[in-house]
């Protein structure tokens, strides 16, 4: 796993997207898998300055969901749906055939995760994965103690996830759905590339965890441990409490520049 200390969330989502720019010049029809949150928006605003600037282009470019959450309608403005469609693709000035995502408005929750599953194998895999982690450690909605082999499955928010996303929902916990869609970490190791993005104080205990301390299901972003190509960039506060940051500082000065992420 390689660790990246930036100095701020804007630099992060530089780095980020031009690595994904990067991809792109080298596979122009690139599957990017796409998270949501509040954390990668630096990612999607450096990416489409990019391509308004000329400097990649994103017309093959694909992109899918993570999680999505069950039992909002998909024109719901806080359904990954949306979101998705409102920050990464209209943004790019991509298409909606450019874009996949679960159906989380199904009545049979089960087929629509095995669906999911398969279209991202027929597509040819994800090529790069964005993630976020959660302050309990957890990715997509994998929440702690999810199988470090799961697949797209339902899966049931813990009460702390519920209350870190109810600012999404007007302050209200009572509107945040108690269900989800999500890939499993199985379903996530799978990618080519893992590229997590963390920021902020909040998120340094569980950085730490996953970076430092065993794999473990009860931290299920420690999975990222098993991948051939995992990128982990945190800002400042959120690597401050990693033992080995000076050393991750140092390899990274000294990574030669043709390597990129």
């Amino acid at each position: 796993m390689e660790v990246v200390i930036v100095p701020d969330a804007k630099a992060g989502g530089e780095l980020i997207a031009e690595a994904m720019a990067a991809l792109l010049r080298r596979k122009p029809d690139a599957l990017l898998g796409v998270a949501t949150g509040s954390t990668p928006l630096p990612v999607y605003e450096a990416l489409a300055a990019k391509v308004r600037g000329g400097a990649v282009d994103v017309s093959r470019a694909r992109v899918c969901q993570l999680d999505e959450y069950v039992g909002l309608p998909a024109d719901h403005p806080e359904s990954y749906r949306s979101v998705v469609l409102r920050q990464v693709v209209e943004p790019l000035g991509l298409t909606a055939e450019s874009f996949m995502g679960p159906d989380g408005n199904t009545a049979d929750v089960q087929a629509a995760c095995e669906a999911y599953d398969r279209a991202l194998a027929e597509a040819g895999g994800v090529d790069l994965q964005l993630l976020g982690i959660g302050t309990d450690g957890h990715i997509g909605f994998n929440e702690p103690c999810s199988s470090l082999a799961s697949r797209t499955r339902l899966k049931t928010l813990t009460h702390q996830t519920r209350v870190d996303n109810a600012r999404f929902f007007d302050g209200d916990i009572e509107q945040v759905p108690h269900h989800v869609i999500t890939q499993g970490i199985g379903t996530i190791l799978e990618a080519r590339h893992l590229v997590l993005l963390a920021t902020g104080e909040g998120k340094a205990e569980a950085v730490a965890r996953s970076v430092e301390g065993p794999v473990s299901a009860f931290v299920p972003a420690s999975a990222l441990q098993l991948h051939p190509h995992a990128t982990v960039v945190v800002d400042e506060a959120a690597a401050s409490e990693l033992k080995l940051a000076d050393y991750f500082r140092a390899t990274y000065a000294a990574k030669p520049a043709w390597q990129g992420l």
